[in-house]
């Protein structure tokens, strides 16, 4: 993506003074519903109004959105409140359909990024398209797979892209209905940092109630914006009821959102910064130290257990250390969800040490 600088021109055209906000129900149900909803968010921070119209389900049987005819409807948002519109796109038909109803804003959702078939259709069939186009991060945590489809459309001529970060699926217990995994968006600003980037808090958490926590902490990390789920009766939605907000609630949210600056020039700012991270430099050089040293240990347990014939994995030591350091962890302020990960992620590489010496 040679050209990423001209990606956050769209944004910038904009004028916002506030982060992007894209917000309106996971689901078109009725032409009221979709109007109410919209006229509620008329006159705020809303930039974008969105609808699902086809919806994508695990299983069959289950709503799979209104279809073409929601489309009028989200045409009628545009004419009654001028707020601008937008849709997941999945297929060819759905954007020649979405373009033939002027939808300002299209988005690939996650089940299709996955698949570079169907992402090469939409590129071809919105090839040179002047509308905005969003990338939602693939289910699995695969930041290859992510830039490659927005990469497909990029090819195609498509000037004004972004990404939308909803989180990642997981077999593991967690508070989110899909885990965050914040470094990959991270690392994904870090190589394209002109490539706008805008947080799903709501498939993220799938609880309207940490809807506020995940929106602070993605404009904590310089997010372009937001896209939130919002039903004037969320109770009673046809699809993601647990997940969406009133109206009334997102522009609380709206409101109570602190938008920090990037940097601060004060000297005394710069100075205590510079010594906080360069404690954080010596604590991390400590770290790889004892992991190294650590390792070695386990080299020296895996000479033993090869002079032996012993399996590597032994599940009853396994659990006694996961489950002291989960106390452990506790003690020390660090969540059990970060002790896991942790700790699984070194037993994995202790593993892989061991496993190298036994079958070398």
């Amino acid at each position: 993506m040679e050209n990423s600088k001209q990606m956050r021109t769209w944004l910038d055209d904009l004028g916002l003074n506030h982060p992007l906000v894209i917000a309106g129900p996971c689901s078109a149900e009725t032409e009221d519903q979709v109007l109410k909803i919209a006229h509620e968010l008329k006159d705020t921070d809303v930039n974008y109004f969105r609808a699902g119209i086809w919806k994508p389900r695990t299983r069959p049987g289950n709503f799979e959105g209104v279809g073409a005819l929601g489309l009028k409807w989200l045409q009628k948002v545009k004419e009654e409140t001028g707020l601008k519109t937008a849709t997941e796109v999945a297929n060819r038909a759905h954007v020649e359909l979405a373009l033939e109803h002027d939808i300002d804003l299209l988005w690939i959702g996650a089940r299709s990024t996955v698949s570079p078939f169907i992402v090469q259709e939409i590129a071809d069939a919105l090839q040179g398209t002047d509308k905005i186009v969003l990338v939602k991060n693939p289910v699995n945590p695969d930041l290859s797979l992510w830039l490659g489809a927005v990469e497909r459309l990029s090819t195609a001529n498509i000037k004004k892209l972004g990404v939308i970060h909803r989180g990642f699926s997981t077999y593991e217990k967690s508070k989110y209905r899909n885990i965050p995994e914040w470094q990959l968006p991270i690392e994904l600003q870090t190589k394209f940092p002109d490539l706008p980037i805008i947080n799903d808090p709501s498939h993220i958490t799938g609880n309207r109630d940490m809807i506020f926590d995940v929106s602070q902490t993605a404009l904590d990390l310089n997010f372009d914006g937001l896209i939130i789920e919002t039903h004037c009766d969320p109770d009673n939605a046809w699809s993601d009821a647990a997940q969406q907000v009133t109206p009334k609630v997102l522009i609380q949210i709206m409101k109570d959102l602190q938008i920090r600056k990037e940097s601060n020039e004060e000297a005394e700012y710069k100075n205590q910064l510079s010594n906080l991270r360069a404690q954080i430099d010596i604590i991390d050089g400590q770290l790889i130290d004892s992991l190294g040293r650590r390792m070695k240990i386990s080299d020296g347990i895996g000479t033993l257990k090869k002079q032996k014939n012993v399996a590597v994995l032994q599940s009853n030591r396994w659990n006694q250390i996961l489950g002291a350091m989960i106390l452990e962890g506790e003690s020390k302020g660090l969540s059990e969800e970060f002790v896991l990960r942790l700790f699984k992620a070194i037993h994995q590489e202790s593993i892989n040490h061991q496993e190298k010496i036994i079958n070398g």
